[in-house]
């Protein structure tokens, strides 16, 4: 995982051949204006999603898992807290994967929390299992998808 600014993600363009053009999205695109739901930038390849709702407060979510894309998580309005746990350490026996949406949740917790204030950015990678929008009031991110 990285915790960084959205300025501070030039920094990481090499770490994978798409996050040139994810970055370029990013920086060209006024995130905040854009409606909630998922907007193309390549295709599947790339492509964003808004979420805003309200946060679900200090009760620690369901730890999440993507096999087949890196998550840039751009938070937009609010505060949020992530929690986070390295994959390697979660029992992924008889877990049920959509394949569909990229995702699986796990039983355990996260062993460590990082905070997001707007134009935080946090690039989380598929060994990274987190459980996203702790927090209390509207949270707004904007999510780019990364296909590996």
């Amino acid at each position: 995982m990285i915790l960084d600014s959205l300025k501070g993600f030039e920094r990481y363009l090499n770490f994978h051949s798409r996050f040139a053009k994810a970055y370029e999205y990013m920086v060209k695109t006024d995130l905040d204006k854009l409606e909630k739901g998922e907007h193309p930038i390549l295709g599947k390849e790339i492509y964003c999603t808004i979420w805003e709702g309200e946060g679900k407060g200090i009760e620690i979510p369901k730890l999440e898992v993507h096999d087949s894309y890196i998550d840039i998580h751009i938070l937009l309005e609010g505060s949020e807290t992530i929690g986070i746990r390295d994959r390697s350490k979660c029992n992924g026996e008889n877990i049920s994967y959509n394949h569909q949406k990229d995702i699986a949740f796990l039983e355990e917790i996260p062993e460590n929390f990082i905070s997001l204030s707007p134009g935080n950015i946090a690039v989380i990678f598929p060994h990274d299992a987190h459980a996203p929008l702790i927090g209390e009031g509207i949270i707004k991110k904007a999510i780019i998808k990364v296909l590996l």
